[in-house]
């Protein structure tokens, strides 16, 4: 794969109650991620920036919500998340990538 392609692949780690949650009880970890990625392509990704074995992804979309501002309607966007289970014994620092 494109090197210039896996850094465009991800986009940030995505923190939330349930991400905290299953990175503690699942060595998992959730990243937003552009939306025409593939989990090959996560994967690769992954494992390139953080040095880090990756066991499987899982890839959720996301639909956007309708909102309204001042009686404006509006949408948000649709964005996609990856799911990112690492081997046993090996930790993400999200804050600090470990790049090229």
């Amino acid at each position: 794969m494109n090197k210039e392609r896996l850094y465009q692949v991800l986009r940030a780690p995505h923190v939330s109650e349930k991400s905290t949650r299953v990175g503690g009880e699942g060595n998992q970890y959730v990243f937003k991620v552009a939306t025409d990625a593939s989990k090959p392509e996560v994967k690769a990704a992954v494992e390139m920036l953080f040095k880090v074995n990756v066991e499987n992804v899982n890839m959720v979309n996301v639909r956007g919500k309708s909102r309204s501002f001042r009686m404006v309607p509006g949408r948000r966007p649709n964005w996609k998340k990856a799911y990112v289970r690492v081997a046993e014994g090996q930790t993400i620092d999200v804050e600090q990538p470990v790049a090229d």
